[in-house]
């Protein structure tokens, strides 16, 4: 199965977990609107894993009182390194709020945070709407299959 993305690789399956890893991520404008969000939600998250970067992950324990597990600030790193734990699989679903009118000094590092969730195939929300109705969705809680390119016949092939 081959939907256009990723030429000439094979698709596989591959599982998202019942209890999924769940990365919150958000800009400074947009921190406000994550941690209403979370605490309106807050019954649901604590189900799942929670990780975030720098200060969004600490204002989001603190918010919640979960467990956050907390990597770098974006701009320091902390978005290459969500985004090579989406690569390893430990990573299931991306809430990031961004700022569409804020300019992103990191934009690099965003985007390719954004490629590599896309690349994998996790679910992405990038505002309330699309995370509540990917929170709320009858799939949220199960275990679910999704096609990835098979990265592994590909690096056999190089």
């Amino acid at each position: 199965m081959n939907n256009g993305q990723n030429k000439g690789l094979a698709m596989v399956q591959a599982q998202l977990p019942a209890r999924k890893t769940i990365a919150l991520v958000a800009h400074d404008h947009k921190k406000p609107d994550l941690l209403e969000w979370s605490k309106k939600h807050k019954s649901q998250l604590s189900t799942h894993t929670l990780c975030g970067t720098g200060t969004t992950g600490r204002l989001l324990e603190e918010a919640l009182n979960l467990p956050v597990k907390q990597f770098l600030s974006g701009p320091l790193g902390g978005d290459q390194q969500l985004g090579g734990k989406i690569a390893e699989g430990d990573i299931h679903c991306l809430i990031f709020f961004w700022d569409p009118f804020q300019p992103m000094p990191h934009d690099p590092d965003v985007k390719a945070l954004l490629r590599l969730a896309t690349a994998w195939n996790i679910p992405v929300a990038c505002n309330i709407a699309t995370a509540d109705l990917l929170l709320n969705s009858e799939g949220f809680n199960r275990t679910l299959e999704r096609p990835i390119p098979d990265y592994a016949q590909y690096m056999q092939n190089r």
